[in-house]
C-alpha cells in the first residue's frame, strides 16, 4: 500500500521571492492507494492535486513541509525522485518537458534496467515493447519517435501508457491522463489501466473532469478543494459526483454556477 498521510506542501524556497515566507498550498492531505485497485482524486483547476504530487515525487518547486510518503509502512518521503521511481512509482506529469534527441524505445530500456534488476538486451526488449504496444493497438512506429517532442496531445499520452505496460509499476499516479485526448486513445488509457490493475498495480487517477467517472469504477474517492481533502469515500460518492458535479460535493465556491459537470 501506498499511503499519504498528513501532507502539507509549500512552494520551495527557491521559488518565493525574499520578501515573501513560503506557506503551505496544500494543507494535511491523506490518501491511500491499494494494490491491484484504482482511486480517483477530483476537485476544480487549482485546488492543489497536481502541486500535491509533483512535491511528492520532488519537484523542484515544492517542498514536503510535513506528514510522510510510506510505502508498505516504510517512510520514503525524502528518498529522491530516481529512489522512488525504482522502489516503484510511477508518476504521468500533467505537463512535460519536451525532449528530443532520444527515442521512446531507448528511454524505456534504460529506465527498465535502472529499476529492474534485469540485463535484457536492447533488441530483446525492443521486441518485447513492440509486443506490448500491439497488444494495447497502439501503433509501434511510436516507439522510434522523440520521448516528447513533436508528438501531439493524445501521442503524449500513448507513449505514457507505454511507459506503464513497459516498466510495470507497484503504484502509478496519473495527472490528467484524460485531459487533450481523443475517444480511441481514452479507451486505449483505460485498458491499460485495467490490464495492469489485474497484474497488481495500484492507481491513483487525476482529475478535473467528472465524466473520467463513466469510464472508471474506482475503489475509492478522493475530492479536494483550496488545497485541502474535503470528501472521501467509495463508488457511492463517485456516483454523487456524477450526478451533481464535484463543487456541489465539496461544496466549492463554484457551487453556485456549477452546471453539474464542471470542474
Amino acid at each position: 500500500m501506498l499511503e499519504l498521510k498528513n501532507i502539507c506542501v509549500e512552494i520551495s524556497s527557491d521559488s518565493v521571492s525574499k520578501e515573501k515566507s513560503p506557506k503551505n498550498v496544500v494543507r494535511d492531505a491523506s490518501l491511500s492507494i491499494e494494490s491491484g485497485s484504482v482511486s480517483v482524486l477530483m476537485g476544480p483547476n487549482g485546488s492543489g492535486k497536481s502541486t500535491l504530487v509533483n512535491a511528492l515525487l520532488g519537484h523542484p518547486s515544492y517542498r514536503v513541509s510535513s506528514g510522510s510518503l510510506e510505502l508498505n509502512g516504510v517512510d520514503i518521503t525524502d528518498l529522491s525522485t530516481e529512489k522512488k521511481a525504482q522502489q516503484g512509482i510511477f508518476l504521468s506529469m500533467q505537463n512535460v518537458p519536451k525532449i528530443g534527441g532520444l527515442t521512446l524505445a531507448m528511454f524505456l530500456h534504460k529506465a527498465y534496467t535502472a529499476t529492474h534488476v534485469s540485463d535484457v538486451s536492447v533488441l530483446e526488449f525492443y521486441i518485447t515493447l513492440r509486443d506490448k504496444a500491439e497488444a494495447l493497438s497502439i501503433k509501434t512506429e511510436l516507439l522510434d519517435r522523440p520521448l516528447t517532442a513533436g508528438l501531439s496531445g493524445g501521442e503524449r499520452k500513448l507513449s505514457e501508457v507505454l511507459q506503464l505496460a513497459a516498466l510495470q509499476p507497484k503504484f502509478a499516479i496519473l495527472d490528467e491522463i484524460d485531459s487533450g485526448v481523443d475517444v480511441d486513445a481514452l479507451r486505449t488509457v483505460f485498458k491499460a489501466i485495467d490490464t495492469l490493475k489485474k497484474e497488481g498495480t495500484g492507481f491513483l487517477v487525476i482529475s478535473h473532469h467528472p465524466s473520467l467517472l463513466d469510464h472508471l469504477a474506482p475503489e475509492h474517492v478522493y475530492v479536494m478543494s483550496a488545497g485541502s481533502m474535503v470528501r472521501q469515500g467509495g463508488r457511492e460518492l463517485a456516483e454523487e459526483i456524477i450526478k451533481n458535479g464535484f463543487c456541489s460535493v465539496a461544496k466549492c465556491q463554484h457551487v453556485g454556477t456549477c452546471t453539474g459537470r464542471c470542474g
